[in-house]
């Protein structure tokens, strides 16, 4: 499939301080992890695995073609370091799967049938709430 140890050799990281209550640690400590991928200069996919993560990654990709993830879950920069990482690996996974093929089925003739017979009970139901024709 792929050499995750190559991948995570193209990965940069930048540490930032991390947004939301937490005291006066906070302020002086970088224990947000932003990491980025660049999904078009990469050596590690072939250039059909690459056409696939662009397809299925497009919505998470800058036009740049660079893969953003964060992680503040943690205190620890470490922790966030490999919670990002475990993210990027299982994100880069799914997006290299390839979609099984449909196949067209026909609706079958009990199903047609159980929703003609719904809708004449539905339309005698209504029919018999209007007041009888006097003549």
């Amino acid at each position: 499939m792929f050499d995750e140890d190559l991948l995570i050799t193209e990965l940069t990281f930048k540490a930032i301080r991390s947004s939301g209550a937490g005291g006066q640690h906070v302020n002086k400590v970088s224990s947000k992890v932003v990491l980025n991928f660049d999904l078009t200069n990469s050596g590690v996919f072939s250039e059909e695995q690459k056409i696939l993560l662009f397809k299925n990654l497009s919505n998470r990709l800058t036009t740049e073609g660079i893969l953003i993830l964060n992680s503040d879950e943690s205190r620890s920069q470490h922790k966030n370091k490999e919670l990002v990482i475990k993210h990027f690996i299982e994100l880069i996974k799914q997006g290299l799967k390839v979609p099984k093929k449909r196949r067209p089925t026909k609706v079958p003739r009990a199903v047609k049938l159980k929703r003609l017979s719904k809708k004449k009970q539905q339309a005698d139901k209504k029919a018999n709430r209007k007041p009888p024709e006097i003549s």
